[in-house]
């Protein structure tokens, strides 16, 4: 049942300052809406207070410097999906982009909302994860980084405080030279919640895997990076053995179940593993 709008207070600030002041006195961030706006749909929007963030430009953009690459927290996936920057420099994000929800979700769902959102099939985060991204975080307390494999902590729980806001992310430029891959499987090619995601980029040499990053979507608690995957596969042999995947945790539920996304997360990191070679 859809809950009564007139029970909610919006505000809109017009700059970063006001909005944490707003906040840290317990107001909801909303950005681009998109999943605020299905609970408030469902009548299950729990917080009452939001403060609409679409108007800070301190939050927007896509900076390109020698070391990093910087994408600002209200970025949407549109202009991520169609960055020449982000698509020679970040491949593995711009195909995450072009397979989030539609064209009207692209052009108004956030990169920041996504990520504090911490959904486990959130299609963003395993790039990030592979990128080596790292969180900006500010308040009114001032600013600190945050790695962002170090980000989530269990399912909907994250290092993010009480009056905090994701700023901006930050990637090293650079690894879109290493060999990626970018897998999402879902019931739908289009406007479908994943039921399992693999990014992944390998540098090679001499036939031997030098550098590898391997994150999953929809198998654990929250996006996963596999140290331990990577760990077992740095300077193997091509073509390369699978690794262990005791790192997954996929459960049942109603899109899939757990035998079914481990044997698909199989499935996606030996396609992985046979294009290096």
């Amino acid at each position: 049942m859809r809950a009564n709008v007139s029970r909610y207070d919006l505000r809109a600030p017009d700059g970063l300052t006001e909005a944490l002041h707003l906040v840290s006195n317990g107001w909801k961030p909303l950005a681009g809406g998109t999943d605020l706006m299905v609970l408030l749909e469902a009548g299950k929007l729990a917080e009452r207070r939001l403060a609409g963030l679409w108007k800070l430009d301190e939050l927007r953009g896509i900076e390109v410097g020698d070391e990093t690459i910087t994408l600002g927290a209200l970025t949407i996936f549109a202009e991520l999906r169609h960055s020449p920057v982000v698509g020679l420099n970040l491949p593995l994000l711009a195909s995450a982009a072009a397979e989030i929800g539609g064209v009207a979700n692209q052009n108004r769902a956030t990169l920041g909302g996504n990520l504090a959102n911490a959904s486990p099939a959130a299609d963003a985060a395993p790039a990030l994860l592979v990128y080596d991204a790292e969180l900006e975080i500010v308040s009114l307390e001032g600013t600190r980084r945050v790695p962002y494999h170090q980000f989530h902590r269990g399912y909907k729980e994250m290092d993010l405080r009480a009056g905090e806001l994701i700023a901006r992310i930050h990637l090293p430029n650079g690894r879109g030279r290493w060999q990626g891959c970018w897998r999402k499987v879902a019931t739908r090619a289009a406007q479908a919640i994943t039921k399992v995601s693999l990014a992944a980029a390998a540098r090679v040499e001499e036939g031997r895997i030098a550098e590898i990053r391997i994150a999953y979507g929809a198998v654990a608690p929250y996006p996963l990076r596999c140290h331990r995957m990577e760990a077992a596969l740095r300077g193997a042999a091509l073509p390369a053995q699978l690794p262990p995947f005791d790192e997954l945790a996929p459960i049942d539920d109603f899109r899939s179940t757990a035998r079914y996304r481990l044997k698909v997360a199989r499935n996606l990191m030996e396609t992985f593993l046979a294009s290096l070679a």
